[in-house]
């Protein structure tokens, strides 16, 4: 028990040290766009994404009557570039008589900077029932040091006619630190309709410390979170907050994670001595740790590389090995000397679990 305490402990430290450092992070999903401007997010495969947008204005005194717009999304990566989902938004005023949107959109992410492109491209291709149309955006996204740009083209279907219009938006998110940032956003239709105005939006957005759970404080006139929605502003300011709670299916259904790799180097063992000898690369994604598959030799190295936006832990259930809080983008070694079984889990998130086995 005290063992325990003193590991999360640790953990609990580690966090608080990365927030006064201000480390980057790997971005979640409203760490790396505004209230009005995705972005173009995918996400993980098996992962499914539900985000709750809720959105209040308050009426007149004597009444101040409070009203709300909630939208919800639910998404589904099919592939690292490829998502599929729908936004259901209430409360819509994008047509007379029509209360509800449902939008059901697909996305498509080709070109990623984290993967060595100079930029981040995205389309979303969707159909709005409110608007009995498709709709589509481009979206393009480029990182500088803490400064993230987003720009977006939108081709709308007009609710009362049979025509299309167009819109223009853009961002800029501004990251305080790992787990902080500050955005704002601008988008206009062409030939505004009579009532409606620019678009805009600012957020104040934060990752909980050890989850992959974001949230952010909203004022925007924006109701809706659709394409069509996120494109009209009018003259209402509303004030809200958006909750995105990945589910990563892993957890539950605790199917075997693709192999790891393996190569032959010298390296380095987690006391700082080196070694020669094969290295095997494992990767913690999805908050789960990709397993080699078999057996390993004495005298290997595994190297558990943090591909997750969270920091975690590789902790043997023996004691016989104790890493520190793995940072996002980070890695940490240690070499098997002894043939054997060892099982290891992550101190934060103690449903990650693996075992190695070295002969």
């Amino acid at each position: 028990m005290t063992r325990r305490f003193g590991l999360t402990w640790r953990a609990a430290a580690g966090t608080l040290s990365l927030l006064a450092a201000g480390k980057s992070l790997e971005a979640q999903a409203a760490l790396e766009r505004t209230p009005n401007v995705t972005g173009e997010w995918i996400g993980l495969p098996g992962t499914i994404y539900f985000n709750l947008v809720h959105r209040f204005t308050a009426s007149d005194a004597p009444e101040r009557k409070v009203a709300n717009t909630p939208t919800f999304v639910i998404a589904a990566p099919l592939a690292s570039f490829v998502a599929i989902g729908t936004t259901y938004g209430t409360n819509s005023t994008l047509a007379a008589r029509f209360p509800n949107e449902h939008e059901y959109f697909g996305r498509v992410s080709p070109l990623r900077q984290r993967d060595g492109a100079p930029l981040d491209l995205g389309l979303q291709v969707d159909y709005n029932d409110a608007a009995r149309g498709p709709d589509a955006e481009l979206g393009v996204g480029r990182s500088v040091g803490p400064l993230r740009m987003l720009a977006a083209g939108r081709v709308l279907r007009r609710s009362d006619a049979a025509e299309f219009r167009y819109a223009l938006a853009g961002g800029t998110v501004l990251r305080l630190g790992s787990y902080v940032a500050l955005s704002g956003d601008v988008a206009t239709v062409t030939h505004r309709l009579d009532g409606e105005r620019i678009a805009w939006g600012a957020a104040l957005q934060a990752q909980l410390p050890l989850t992959p759970h974001t949230l952010a404080f909203q004022v925007t006139n924006v109701g809706t979170g659709t394409l069509q929605g996120s494109s009209r502003g009018d003259s209402e300011i509303r004030y809200g907050f958006e909750f995105t709670i990945p589910i990563t299916l892993q957890r539950y259904l605790h199917r075997r994670a693709p192999a790891a790799t393996a190569s032959d180097s010298t390296t380095h063992g987690a006391a700082g001595a080196a070694n020669a000898g094969p290295i095997v690369h494992v990767r913690i994604q999805g908050l789960a740790f990709r397993l080699p598959a078999g057996s390993i030799a004495a005298g290997t190295t595994v190297e558990w590389k943090n591909d997750d936006p969270l920091a975690h832990t590789v902790t043997a259930a023996d004691g016989s090995f104790q890493s520190p809080l793995i940072e996002p983008g980070k890695t940490w070694r240690h070499t098997f000397t002894t043939p054997g079984t060892y099982a290891f889990t992550c101190t934060p998130h103690p449903f990650m679990r693996g075992v190695i086995v070295v002969r």
